[in-house]
């Protein structure tokens, strides 16, 4: 499955979650699918999610 096509699906996705759901349900929606998505990347190795959460050292 290319970009295109997962940008698709997912902007379809969240269509019938607003349409269903109404403004909260996009919001839910929206964040459980930001949830699977870097789950997913740190999985596949693509994201470093570790890294993101440990932020910048100050020294």
């Amino acid at each position: 499955m290319n970009a295109v096509t997962a940008g698709l699906l997912a902007g379809l996705l969240l269509g019938v979650a607003a349409a269903a759901g109404g403004f909260w349900g996009f919001v839910l929606a929206l964040l459980l699918g930001a949830l699977g998505a870097a789950i997913a990347g740190q999985l596949s190795g693509e994201l470093d999610v570790t890294a993101m959460m440990r932020g910048r050292d100050r020294g």
